[in-house]
């Protein structure tokens, strides 16, 4: 699943909501298709596969937490960018989305200026990558165990491909880039969703967490700082 250069999807049953929406993201250039329902957006993405998905949780028959796991579970989609748009704003809602496997949370009312900012920083993160070309950027860590390639966007782990969200896979290149580094979680931040991104520290806890459940036995070279961040082991 190639996503479309130019499409947005906007999953938000509130017509003057799902209206604004679509007003700013066209002000991007975007040609935006707005569903009202988490079905149909669910069906929207596979028809279309979009540069970037913006979703409601409270939808009228699938939540928007069901969509976006559905999203996820689709051949390729760790490529499309998928930004919760939700009045739900607890920690327990934030990290529910994260971890359903959204990359980014804003919660409602919200400013315009900051959606076209987290739309756009999450444009430019899969414009990196399709830049980074085929075999820029391969890396092997772990002794072979685990592989890196940021040109077609794969993880090997044992030979075997993990299926990670484009946040996910970002922020595990940013860390294994320097082995043995700390980096903090105001660094993962910024290398990841922008200099000028304000997000929750618990949103890089989840996301680490994910990560390391998905890499199964080499999840433990992501390793843990108390009271700094986190690094990526040279050994297990």
């Amino acid at each position: 699943m190639t996503p479309g250069t130019h499409l947005a999807v906007v999953v938000e049953d509130e017509p003057e909501i799902a209206e604004l929406i679509r007003f700013h993201l066209e002000q991007l250039g975007l040609q935006v298709q707005v569903a009202s329902d988490g079905r149909r957006g669910l069906e929207l993405v596979k028809s279309v596969s979009p540069a970037v998905l913006l979703l409601d949780l409270m939808l009228p028959d699938l939540s928007g937490l069901q969509v976006c796991q559905r999203v996820r579970a689709l051949p390729g989609s760790a490529s499309i960018p998928i930004i919760m748009v939700t009045a739900k704003g607890t920690e327990a809602d934030i990290v529910a989305g994260l971890e359903a496997g959204a990359d980014d949370y804003l919660t409602k009312p919200f400013s315009p200026r900051v959606l076209v900012a987290r739309v756009q920083a999450a444009l430019r993160r899969v414009e990196r990558e399709h830049e980074a070309g085929i075999d820029t950027d391969r890396t092997g860590l772990l002794e072979g165990r685990l592989l890196i390639d940021l040109g077609r966007h794969v993880v090997l782990v044992d030979g075997k491909p993990i299926e990670l969200t484009i946040t996910e896979f970002q922020l595990l290149h940013y860390l294994a880039s320097r082995p043995g580094f700390v980096r903090t979680r105001d660094q993962i931040i910024a290398a990841v969703h922008g200099r000028n991104t304000i997000l929750s520290s618990r949103t890089v806890d989840v996301h680490v967490t994910a990560i390391r459940r998905k890499l199964g036995g080499v999840g433990v070279a992501v390793e843990t700082v108390r009271g700094v961040g986190y690094r990526f082991s040279e050994a297990l």
